[in-house]
């Protein structure tokens, strides 16, 4: 753990409400931005197309990203960028979208602007990406020393989102508080940022565990409500909050690395993200001895179908698997080890087959 805390609270700009998307003229207007490069995803475009403004003003080219936050990716578009004379990129999607976008623009020192179509990550209000080899395992994060300049939410939108992405953003979330509390519990001072961003981890839990399920309510119905809201923010503004606060203190501790741990595995990329996040909670309870509050969550996690094992994500491992994700679990440059606990490849064994058994147990 390192002494050093930098603050990246926010975007520049951030606003949420109805028909948000519409004022992205405006807002490149009085940036003076006339030449913009759009990334969307594939089936998400195809959702919200017909949400996204006419740009009569400035000059636009849109790309489909290619699935993946990766180097490679990164590298042909600012090329094309670069040929194009570009001067904002701008993301339409989900959060590896945001990802790339982010990891893009930074490599041209480019405006960046987020138009988010989930609420399943904090990738549109984070200054940072998640990178990705060409077989989808996590390589590592870069964080970048500027704040994204504009993100428009529009509501609507995500109401219209696929409800499993919901659930897994909520997934996601929920481990802002128990990575962060697991640094920050450490901590005999805490600097006044430090307090922000444990007070927005706290939040992020309490707003998730009370509303979700009015939130999802919505989403099935289809009629916005405050709850829905509010998981929203929690899920993207709150959850950026502790990170951006926090630094490395309120970043990513054992859930994370359980999730990137995962991704050795083929057949776990099936999974969504949030989903084995939402495990690797759970694991982390685990080798943290907390039995009685995994207790505690386990309602929860089967109102939401969030998984509480591996069958739950029709994942079976063999000794030599567990061996694997073990490993690279605990590899010495993985953020479990800002735990107090001692993390070895035997201590994460053990916390995965236990929960196996607890969890199978618990429910059977």
């Amino acid at each position: 753990m390192t002494s050093n805390l930098i603050v990246r609270g926010a975007p520049q700009e951030y606003e949420l409400k109805l028909n948000a998307w519409q004022d992205l003229p405006k807002h490149l207007e009085r940036r003076n931005l006339k030449k913009a490069m759009i990334f969307h995803g594939d089936k998400s475009w195809e959702a919200v197309k017909n949400y996204f403004p006419e740009l009569t003003k400035c000059e636009t080219s849109f790309y489909y990203y290619g699935g993946k936050c990766t180097d490679d990716a990164a590298a042909h578009y600012a090329e094309i960028a670069e040929k194009e004379q570009t001067q904002v990129l701008i993301a339409v999607g989900g959060g590896k979208v945001a990802d790339l976008t982010k990891l893009t623009a930074y490599r041209l020192n480019l405006p960046i602007i987020i138009l988010p179509t989930l609420a399943a990550t904090c990738a549109a209000y984070t200054p940072l990406s998640v990178v990705y080899d060409d077989e989808g395992v996590m390589l590592r994060y870069d964080i970048f020393p500027k704040a994204t300049d504009l993100v428009l939410i529009d509501p609507q939108v995500l109401l219209e989102s696929p409800y499993e992405l919901m659930v897994a953003g909520i997934g996601d979330t929920l481990a802002k508080w128990y990575e962060s509390d697991a640094i920050i519990s450490q901590l005999a001072v805490k600097p006044i940022e430090i307090q922000v961003a444990e007070f927005a981890a706290r939040k992020c839990r309490d707003i998730l565990l009370s509303e979700s399920d009015a939130a999802l309510q919505a989403m099935k119905e289809q009629q916005l409500n405050p709850s829905f809201i509010d998981i929203v923010e929690t899920n993207i503004l709150l959850a950026g909050m502790v990170g951006g606060f926090g630094d490395e203190y309120g970043r990513t501790s054992g859930a994370h690395s359980i999730h990137d741990a995962l991704t050795v595995l083929p057949d776990s990329h099936k999974q969504l993200h949030g989903n084995k996040v939402a495990y690797g909670i759970l694991v982390q309870l685990m080798i943290e001895q907390k039995v009685a509050e995994i207790r505690q969550l386990l309602p929860f996690y089967h109102q939401l179908n969030l998984p509480t094992n591996l069958k739950a994500m029709d994942l079976s491992l063999s000794e030599e698997d567990f061996q694997q994700v073990a490993e690279r679990a605990s590899a010495p440059d993985e953020m479990i080890h800002f735990m107090k606990e001692t993390i070895t490849p035997e201590v994460v064994i053990q916390a995965m087959k236990e929960l196996e058994t607890l969890t199978i147990d618990a429910w059977s």
